[in-house]
């Protein structure tokens, strides 16, 4: 399917690896020029010279913290065009209420929760302005299994989720959509990390953490290239009466009403 993206500019954070440089591959793939922006600048040149070596389009890269307000900001003043922003930076850590003390919760929120918000506000005016736009926000679907040994997870991607739901409610009269995807496990390097830090919680060892992978639906997370070509497809025109709207990707684990 031709998802008629070709020449269309998408900023993605998070781009360097995961999902987010799964998304920045398909979209680049489609036609689009793509930034990716990341804390790290070794990740950002190899996700670059990946992904010039599959597409002809132009690819940028901009190593940022984006729980600066101020640098996302600044971002925005540098790429006050783009057609497609795609948040995804941020990764939350896993524990329960006593396991993540303030500052870890507080450093957390800073990158993902307030980091979509800020990215939201700056380039949404940007926007508005020309009358066309979409943003998609890569949340989670802990926002509904309510896992208590991810509960800073479970409170910022309910926030979140709730936040794109509000915006996007309105976004029509301004050209926009605005779009939530809700992922569950996906096979990433932070899946791993998550999986070990519960299994650390549960049973003060990580050795056995692959047996929390077991419940899984068709026995595997999904892989970032599923979540990568959903982002794609929802930011195509082939999606264009979709705003407002929570998208969970993860195989039914959210619909029996439990964390696995």
């Amino acid at each position: 399917m031709d998802l008629k993206l070709a020449g269309k500019t998408a900023l993605v954070t998070g781009g360097s690896k995961g999902i987010g440089r799964a998304a920045a591959e398909i979209l680049a793939g489609e036609g689009c020029n793509v930034i990716i922006v990341s804390r790290s600048s070794d990740a950002l040149a190899a996700a670059k010279s990946a992904i010039a070596q599959k597409s002809n389009v132009r690819v940028d890269t901009v190593a940022a913290d984006l729980s600066d307000s101020a640098t996302v900001n600044e971002l925005a003043r540098h790429y006050p065009n783009i057609d497609i922003l795609v948040n995804n930076a941020g990764a939350i850590p896993g524990g329960s209420l006593l396991n993540v003390d303030e500052a870890t919760w507080r450093k957390a929120w800073d990158l993902k929760v307030f980091g979509y918000v800020n990215m939201c506000r700056a380039f949404y005016a940007l926007m508005q302005k020309r009358k066309r736009g979409v943003i998609v926000n890569v949340v989670g679907n802990a926002a509904d299994t309510h896992d208590p040994e991810y509960i800073c997870g479970v409170a910022g991607n309910a926030a979140l989720a709730a936040f794109t739901q509000s915006l996007g409610s309105v976004s029509a009269r301004d050209g926009i959509r605005v779009v939530a995807i809700n992922p569950g496990p996906v096979a990433t390097d932070r899946l791993v990390s998550l999986m070990k830090k519960k299994a650390r919680d549960r049973t003060g060892s990580e050795d056995n953490w692959k047996d929390l992978l077991k419940p899984l639906p068709f026995g595997r997370g999904a892989t970032a290239e599923e979540i990568g070509a959903a982002i794609a497809f929802i930011a195509s025109d082939h999606s264009g009466y979709t705003s407002g709207s929570v998208v969970t990707i993860d195989a039914g684990l959210s619909a029996r009403a439990q964390a696995f």
